[in-house]
C-alpha cells in the first residue's frame, strides 16, 4: 500500500510505541487561509540565554517514552522573534524562559490523538484539524531563575492533564500563581495567547495564516 511522507512517519512513531496500527495514516488537512509561506528559526539561534527542555524528545513526558528524534525547539520567525523579546523582558524580573516544546510535525499530532481517549483528548489537538504547534505559531513553555538556573514551581506540572492546568486555576501556592500569572502577562504583550487550558501553551496572533506542516526537525535549513 502507498502511503504519504506523513503516513509513513506516523506509523513508524506508533510502531516504537507499541501501537497497532489500523487504519493508515493520512497528511495534513489543508487551509484555504494559510497563505504565508513557512518560515521556521530555531530558537536558540536568535537567543542562546534561552533554554531547552525538550519533553518530548525524553521520557519525562505523559507518554513516558521519546518522540522526537533530537531537542530542538522552531518557531516560524515572527513568532520566535517576539517569545525573544519576552524572554529577555522576564530578565528583568529575575527570570528566563525555558522551552518545552514550539513546532511540532503533524505525524507527532496524530500519535498524541491516537495515544489518548475520554476525558484526555481536551488536552491534545485532533489532527483532523491539525494544531498550532504543526503551523509552528504554539509554544509550551515555563519559567526558570537567572540566579538558581532551576524551573520555578507553577500550579500544575507540564502536560497535567487536571483542572490545575488551566490559567486561570485559583488554587495551589500564591507564589505559583503569581509566576504563572507573570508568564502570562509579558507573553500577551509580545503578541501571544495562552490556550484556555494549558498555561504553559501560548499561540502567536495570526497562526492561521501559517500552514499546517508535517516536516521533520532534520529537514528544516537554517535561513
Amino acid at each position: 500500500m502507498n502511503r504519504t511522507p506523513a503516513a509513513v512517519m506516523g506509523v513508524i512513531f506508533a510502531c516504537c510505541l507499541g501501537v497497532a496500527i489500523v487504519v493508515a495514516q493520512v497528511g495534513p488537512p489543508k487551509d484555504a487561509r494559510a497563505t504565508k509561506p513557512a518560515d521556521l528559526v530555531e530558537l536558540v539561534t536568535l537567543d542562546p540565554t534561552i533554554r531547552l527542555d525538550i519533553r518530548y524528545a525524553g521520557t519525562n513526558n505523559f507518554l513516558g517514552r521519546p518522540v522526537y528524534p533530537e531537542a530542538r525547539a522552531f518557531l516560524q520567525r515572527p513568532a520566535a522573534q517576539s517569545l525573544v523579546a519576552a524572554h529577555r523582558e522576564l530578565a528583568a524580573h529575575g527570570y528566563g524562559l525555558l522551552i518545552h516544546d514550539g513546532y511540532r510535525p503533524w505525524a507527532i499530532t496524530k500519535l498524541f490523538w491516537d495515544m489518548t481517549s475520554g476525558s484526555q483528548r481536551e488536552f491534545v489537538a485532533d489532527p483532523s484539524q491539525g494544531s498550532k504547534h504543526n503551523r509552528g505559531c504554539a509554544v509550551d513553555l515555563t519559567l526558570f531563575d537567572l540566579a538558581f538556573g532551576t524551573a520555578v514551581e507553577m500550579p500544575s506540572g507540564y502536560d497535567e492533564m487536571t483542572p490545575r492546568a488551566y490559567p486561570d486555576y485559583k488554587g495551589g501556592p500564591p507564589e505559583a500563581r503569581g509566576k504563572r500569572d507573570l508568564l502570562r502577562q509579558v507573553m500577551e504583550r509580545h503578541g501571544f495567547v495562552v490556550e484556555s487550558n494549558e498555561w504553559w501553551h501560548f499561540n502567536y496572533t495570526g497562526w492561521e495564516q501559517y500552514p499546517i506542516l508535517d516536516i521533520p526537525f532534520s529537514a528544516i535549513k537554517p535561513s
